[in-house]
């Protein structure tokens, strides 16, 4: 058969999209930007103002969440409240499981109750009022981190009924002293309280409380996050039973040596042994097994030290049990560490894997590399992180998120394309991410720190279907955002905007339409284009060529020339693949070429745009021309940046865009890539063909394939 003639044949079986090369994105990231060069001797190091320039690779794959519960909606208690970030429906912010086979499940507010549920969300009713219990002292009413912070039930609660609560308490409103004061001052007390119920299967509690530990804070931010058991560890292990305390350092880190003074608790992570009675204050014992417990001058009970905002915690629960912890950063540096005991995170000398300057007085100076001789320090760097956005009167370009929430590894049964994921997100802006925990490694002090790299999810409306975010789900542009897992290591999302709970009921990959229809190739020849320009084109070897750049037309701005194949039919679902290359030298700025798709006429069309340069309006994103100016649609164009540049070379370069009419989800795949260079959801282009062409450039196309359905 000619090669001028399309071979049409039904399409069998879907291409796989394979895995981004890493010479594009890269596996890891280091902790340093390229090019930072060693400050010599004498000479002040130059400040770092992206210190993670990469962001998270979009990986296609989406969470489907079904609504699971509303909860009440409550006031920050005792009030008046004096930050307006604390008024939300409600102060979700954990969801765990009651021990035991029925499934219930455990709802912490910090606004003073604890709920309970039923496994399906029904049910739900208040478990304990905190406040009730202790509201001549209790406090909610400041502070993003006030109120009752967390709950976690004993190993054995099934027999023995207890549990474990932390909860703010003001100074002025009690007579308690606090086993450990911070020397800045004493403006809020952090207490950890055993509760021991009466009946372990009562729907609400009966029985006694006692108070194990009460430490002092300055500010009213960073005290005691999470408290929680191994839940890996088995009776007889050295962990069984002890309980981590993850210990903020009160807001004052950044100007104080807090977080590094081994006298103090604030900016540890502290683990003790509830049923002991060797501590100061007698309540609670110290481990022997702990890493300081024999060193002068150092708590007993710190397990970890030099942390900021140590948000949460977790084990992954198969393999080597390894505990990931989510800390907040305070410039620019939301991070994930592997924590082993002994370990010093740096804060506040370092932030991350970068040296924190206290003293500099530029917002954008306060991040430097690190120097030559750091592993003499014994620090201990992230295994995963990001940057996140400063603020608008500050000229960094960190410009990912804003305060980092610690997830789970996932190891259920119901998401299989979650297994071995470390899933987390961004408290503010509620964006959902995820590391592989095969990348997650700890380097050795001195070695190169290599940060495994972020993948970003995409979130769906498990009843309509729909591609939404978890600002839209939770009605508000900050989400608050909490995660939760029930007995079966199942996944839930929690926001405090609107006080509900989601369910990760499936997983769903982008732009995953049926294009398995007519499928077309051997189609280069010309009689199947039809260029805007017939003189500028060859059709030869395979190949249609675009021998020199087209020129502006009238009407909207689009593509200046390209050629639509006319070949087969329209196609509502389709997918393209083929080499694409840009013959325009690369020495020219702002080369590029574009592939269509939806094409119905000349003024109404999408198009994806493959180009050098991602720091522009109109290039190297996917784009719509719907009888108006070319609109840009796809989902990395953040205002000032786009994915990473697509070609930026002679080469050829693998091309694949599907496109699925139904849902208006396109996706650009490059260089055999399993995840999108580029994502859109745009109801326009609708049904129609596919072409080929470039703004003001040379360039060509060969190899293609065209399948999809009508």
């Amino acid at each position: 058969m000619s090669p001028s003639v399309p071979h049409v044949r039904p399409r069998k079986t879907s291409l796989l999209v394979q895995l981004l090369t890493c010479a594009l994105f890269g596996a890891v990231l280091t902790a340093a930007p390229a090019g930072a060069a060693e400050a010599p001797a004498g000479a002040a190091a130059a400040a770092v103002t992206d210190p993670i320039p990469d962001k998270p690779v979009t990986s296609g794959l989406g969470l489907e969440v079904q609504e699971f519960a509303q909860l009440p909606k409550s006031e920050p208690r005792p009030g008046p409240v004096e930050d307006d970030r604390l008024i939300r429906h409600n102060r979700i912010n954990y969801l765990t499981p009651f021990p035991g086979d029925s499934g219930r499940l455990a709802v912490a507010d910090q606004n003073g109750t604890m709920y309970s549920l039923e496994k399906d969300g029904s049910g739900q009713h208040p478990y304990l009022d905190l406040y009730k219990e202790f509201s001549t002292a209790y406090y909610a009413s400041r502070g993003l981190g006030t109120g009752f912070g967390y709950v976690t039930f004993d190993p054995d609660f099934r027999n023995n009924g207890r549990f474990y609560t932390v909860h703010t308490e003001k100074p002025e409103l009690t007579d308690a002293e606090p086993d450990f004061n911070q020397p800045s001052g004493n403006g809020f007390h952090g207490v950890v309280t055993e509760w021991t119920a009466d009946d372990p299967n009562a729907s609400s509690f009966s029985g006694t409380h006692r108070e194990l530990l009460r430490i002092g804070f300055n500010g009213q931010v960073h005290g005691i996050q999470q408290i929680d058991f191994n839940p890996t560890a088995k009776p007889g292990d050295t962990d069984h039973g002890l309980l981590y305390i993850a210990v903020g350092d009160g807001g004052k880190g950044a100007t104080t040596g807090d977080p590094q003074d081994r006298a103090l608790p604030h900016g540890k992570l502290l683990r003790i042994d509830p049923r002991g009675h060797d501590s100061a204050n007698g309540e609670y014992g110290i481990p022997s097994a702990n890493p300081f417990v024999d060193e002068p001058g150092t708590l007993g009970e710190t397990y970890a030290i030099g942390m900021r905002d140590p948000h949460r915690f977790s084990w992954d629960p198969r393999g080597s049990h390894r505990m990931f912890l989510s800390h907040v950063g305070e410039h620019a540096i939301e991070a994930v560490y592997e924590v082993q005991a002994g370990d010093n995170y740096g804060w506040s000398e370092r932030e991350g894997a970068f040296v924190f300057d206290k003293k500099a007085t530029d917002p954008c100076a306060k991040i430097l590399p690190l120097p030559a001789d750091d592993a003499k320090y014994g620090y201990t760097y992230p295994v995963a992180a990001y940057d996140h956005d400063p603020p608008a009167d500050w000229d960094c370009e960190s410009d990912v998120g804003r305060g980092i929430s610690g997830g789970y590894v996932y190891r259920g049964d119901d998401l299989q394309e979650l297994q071995g994921k470390y899933i987390l997100g961004d408290i503010v802006d509620g964006r959902l991410l995820y590391t592989d925990t095969a990348d997650m490694s700890r380097a050795k002090p001195g070695a190169e720190q290599r940060l495994a790299r972020m993948y970003s999810l995409m979130v769906y409306d498990a009843k309509s279907g729909k591609r939404v975010s978890m600002q839209e789900l939770a009605g508000d542009k900050r989400v608050d955002l909490r995660f939760g897992q029930d007995a079966d290591g199942e996944l839930y999302i929690l926001s405090k905007a609107n006080g509900k709970i989601w369910k990760v009921t499936g997983t769903r990959t982008f732009a995953s339409c049926d294009t398995d229809g007519t499928t077309l190739t051997d189609v280069m020849g010309a009689e199947n284009w039809a260029p805007v320009t017939p003189s500028k084109w060859r059709f030869e070897d395979g190949q249609a060529v675009m021998t020199e750049a087209g020129v502006e037309r009238p009407g909207p701005r689009r593509p200046y020339e390209y050629a639509v194949l006319t070949a087969g039919p329209t196609y509502r679902n389709v997918r393209v693949d083929a080499e694409v290359r840009i013959d325009t030298p690369t020495d020219i700025d702002n080369r590029d070429v574009v592939v269509l798709f939806g094409h119905e006429s000349d003024t109404r069309f999408g198009y994806a745009h493959l180009s050098q340069d991602n720091s522009i309006y109109p290039h190297n994103g996917v784009f719509t021309v719907d009888d108006a100016d070319r609109l840009r649609v796809e989902d990395q164009w953040d205002g000032t940046t786009g994915a990473p540049p697509a070609i930026s070379d002679a080469a050829w370069h693998q091309v694949s865009v599907v496109r699925c009419g139904d849902t208006g989800e396109t996706a650009v795949y490059l260089d055999g890539s399993s995840y999108p260079l580029m994502t859109a959801v745009s109801a326009r282009p609708g049904d129609g063909r596919i072409g080929f062409g470039s703004f003001d450039n040379a360039g060509r196309i060969r190899g293609l394939t065209v399948s999809g359905k009508s």
